[in-house]
């Protein structure tokens, strides 16, 4: 096993670590016209934002946060992807692109922990019992593999039955939504995401690039001279790595230990880097990761620890 070195860096893939935006959403008045947005997405990456502006705007709230558990080398840590404003305005986080020293560890946030572990509906009246109250109901169903994460909701009291009811038809549909894409997105012996997803990571980004919007285009306003601000250096890093000897194996051992092979590696590869790096099987043999980065020696480092710790289940000769 090696990496072939095939480590460059990929100039201005995205417009930073999120962007701001301010002014009221248009006014949805049905349910149904939401369900449609929300099938409407082919991209994993807009359905927490469709999802948040449906809420937002059938049951008018104060504020909603949907928020996911994201992970490096073992630490668990809460990365908000969207917050919107009841008032206007909020914004969306690049998974990519974020700081993950600088997010808040789950023990810090103890009431959203709660929450994933009861798996249920929780209330917290912050300021008496008919005062403000903040909602908490998870983001993901049960059967999403690793996925974790919250629906926060600030509301200006106790949230009625009916409006409970639409939080949980919405969420239905996103999850639904969410697994269907999940399984078109990913190669199905490793799980890993395919070569269509980095494909169609590329053309959205050139399309970003290219002031054309395309798959991220979530139909909300900018800020004046936001595309400017949000252009950024070279820090986006591809690297690939393939199986040596991998077709002795396969004709040594057998096509099914030869998978065996491309799982334990596949794990390997989602054991060492980050939840919020984009990990692919190429095809055969060949993997590939897409991770975002300011210091190349940092890179260099998450791929020699993952050389390391496939030294350790070097035994198939």
């Amino acid at each position: 096993m090696i990496f072939r070195g095939l480590l460059r860096p990929i100039a201005r893939l995205q417009k930073g670590d999120g962007f701001e935006f301010q002014g009221y959403f248009p006014a949805m008045s049905t349910l149904t016209e939401h369900t449609i947005k929300l099938t409407d997405h082919r991209d994993r990456n807009l359905l927490e934002l469709t999802l948040a502006k449906a809420v937002l705007d059938l049951l008018r709230i104060d504020r909603i946060v949907l928020a996911r558990v994201v992970s490096e080398e073992g630490t668990k840590r809460w990365l908000d992807v969207v917050a919107l404003d009841g008032r206007g305005g909020g914004k969306v986080v690049d998974p990519l692109r974020v700081d993950f020293q600088t997010l808040p560890a789950l023990e810090d946030m103890r009431d959203r922990w709660r929450c994933l572990q009861d798996r249920n509906l929780l209330e917290i009246a912050w300021a008496g019992e008919e005062g403000p109250r903040i909602s908490y109901t998870p983001l993901y169903s049960d059967d999403s593999g690793d996925d974790q994460g919250i629906v926060e909701i600030h509301s200006g009291g106790a949230l009625q039955i009916g409006q409970q009811e639409i939080v949980r038809d919405l969420l239905h549909v996103y999850r639904n939504m969410y697994n269907l894409l999940a399984y078109s997105d990913r190669d199905p012996l490793t799980g890993l995401l395919n070569r269509k997803s980095l494909d169609d990571t590329f053309y959205s980004a050139v399309l970003d690039e290219l002031g054309e919007g395309g798959a991220r285009d979530t139909n909300v306003a900018t800020l004046p001279g936001q595309e400017r601000r949000h252009r950024v250096p070279p820090n986006y890093w591809l690297g690939t790595i393939s199986v040596d000897n991998f077709s002795a194996i396969n004709d040594k051992n057998g096509h099914l230990i030869a998978e065996e092979v491309l799982i334990l590696v596949a794990r390997i590869v989602n054991n060492t880097f980050r939840t919020y790096d984009r990990l692919y099987r190429l095809g055969g043999e060949q993997f590939a990761v897409l991770m975002h980065c300011p210091d190349e020696a940092l890179v260099l480092a998450a791929f020699e620890r993952f050389r390391v710790n496939m030294e350790k289940f070097n035994h198939w000769g």
